[in-house]
């Protein structure tokens, strides 16, 4: 889709972001027969939007168990942001962890962190003489958010699949760590229809959502007015552009300014798309967090 396009914002156009393959329901599925075995829940996030990366059905999932948030990504996001976050998820009870599960920062708090979640069902097992029993957390969350990767680096070795795009882990597999505790990676899930176009366009932009079922164009074009408020500086200095309130115009003159042109004299903003999109999700825009808490 090269060429001119029709102006606007990508919501203002009806950009809607929905994605419900069939291998999340019969995950789903798997995970609810998995429920009665684990002792606790615990949820991998997007630190760059935490609010938009929790799936509202995990909640629902197992109300009665202990659960913990991992705060992945953490080298991508705004450190002052994720502090915020991780005092706001403490203020509700929820111990949370921060991580980067590609370099491996933080993950070596993980078992502290389970202890401090199931401290009363160690005691209830040493009580009953069963010190050594081992204990089982679920680990959910959305697609491409970390979780195979972090399951590497808690079993220190490359024991699930990881791939930068969504949807690769299909099954779920339990994984045993040291200090007897197991962990059971479920697939990547969604929920069934995405209400909150925000929360879908910002899914969509750390790339939970598979690119090729959204206009790339549009979706870009909606990341630098986003950024345009949430992080200036970074698109000032790595596009050169100092209004993003037209998002479309913007990535007409990211084009420009690459060197993107096609027959005609136009631009290639559908390449220019991807390079945007790709940047951010590399963290090459910097430690950019989208959501605060409220």
């Amino acid at each position: 889709m090269n060429g001119k396009k029709e102006r606007g914002t990508p919501a203002e156009r009806g950009l809607r972001v929905q994605w419900y393959p069939g291998h999340m329901t019969k995950a789903r599925r798997e995970l609810e027969k998995i429920v009665p075995m684990a002792d606790a829940v615990c949820e991998i996030v997007d630190a760059r939007i935490p609010r938009a990366s929790r799936n509202p059905n995990f909640a629902k999932l197992a109300p009665q168990l202990p659960r913990m948030i991992v705060l992945n990504r953490v080298d991508q996001a705004d450190p002052q942001c994720t502090a915020l976050w991780r005092a706001h998820y403490q203020e509700q009870g929820i111990a949370t962890l921060e991580t980067d599960s590609k370099s491996g920062y933080g993950t070596r708090g993980f078992d502290a962190a389970v202890r401090e979640v199931l401290a009363e069902k160690l005691q209830k097992n040493i009580d009953r003489g069963q010190a050594g029993r081992a204990v089982r957390l679920l680990i959910v969350g959305i697609p491409n958010v970390g979780k195979s990767s972090l399951i590497n680096r808690l079993t220190g070795r490359r024991a699930a699949k990881v791939e930068d795009r969504p949807g690769v882990t299909r099954s779920g597999q339990w994984y045993t760590l040291a200090g007897g505790i197991e962990v059971y990676d479920t697939p990547g899930m969604l929920w069934p229809k995405i209400e909150n176009p925000k929360a879908g366009l910002l899914l969509a932009f750390t790339g939970a959502v598979r690119d090729d079922i959204l206009n790339v164009e549009e979706l870009a074009s909606k990341l630098l007015t986003t950024l345009g408020t949430a992080a200036p500086d970074a698109i000032r200095t790595r596009y050169g552009i100092e209004d993003a309130s037209d998002g479309y115009a913007a990535l007409e003159q990211t084009a420009r300014k690459r060197g993107f042109l096609i027959s005609g004299g136009d631009v290639d903003t559908e390449r220019a798309a991807r390079i945007v999109l790709d940047e951010f999700r590399s963290g090459k825009l910097g430690r950019v967090t989208l959501e605060v808490p409220m």
